[in-house]
This record gives structure tokens, C-alpha cells and sequence, in this order.
């Protein structure tokens, strides 16, 4: 399993109104083959940490090919900074289900 980890960081007031939009990015990357799973978490000052699972690094690299313009169109309008890359790399344990 491969993860990536972002810091997104919102407009507070178009985030209380995302809701449909955000559901829909999240659709859009739970249908991309060897998606894993997403935790995402609320760090405060409409700051969200996010970790994005794929079965491989290959899929989390096509997936993200294929993501990129909903990212463009979802997102970022959402957006006070870009979205800050964390790491990203092999998961050495978990303790979450896994989808198979």
C-alpha cells in the first residue's frame, strides 16, 4: 500500500457551503482503480490533513494524472494556498480494514 499526504488549506466561508462539491471530488477519486481509502482530518483554521491510500504507487500516480483538472475545477477554488505536499511513500503498518 502507498500513501499521500497534503495539507489542504480552505476559505473558511466557501467551506461551509462545499459540502456537494467535496462529495464529489471524494466520488471521483474513490472510482479510480487501486484506491485504498482516504483519512482526512480536520486540523483547525480550515486546515485539512489529508493521507490518500492506493494499492500501488503506480495506481496513486495515474490516479493523480486523471485527478488533477477535478482537482483544478473542485478545489482549488476552495483554496487559500495551494495544497501542500507532505510525503509520501510505502505504508509500513496499519491497523485500518482494508478494501480488497
Amino acid at each position: 500500500m502507498y500513501a499521500i499526504i497534503r495539507k489542504n488549506t480552505f476559505d473558511p466561508d466557501q467551506l461551509i457551503r462545499a459540502e456537494g462539491t467535496l462529495a464529489e471530488f471524494r466520488g471521483l477519486h474513490a472510482a479510480q482503480p487501486g484506491y485504498a481509502g482516504s483519512i482526512e482530518i480536520d486540523a483547525g483554521a480550515a486546515q485539512r490533513l489529508i493521507v490518500n491510500l492506493w494499492e500501488t504507487e503506480q495506481d496513486a500516480q495515474a490516479g493523480m494524472a486523471v485527478l488533477a483538472p477535478h482537482v483544478r475545477r473542485l478545489l482549488e477554488p476552495l483554496m487559500t494556498d495551494p495544497s501542500r505536499f507532505i510525503g509520501a511513500g510505502q505504508v509500513t503498518a496499519t491497523d485500518l480494514p482494508l478494501r480488497r
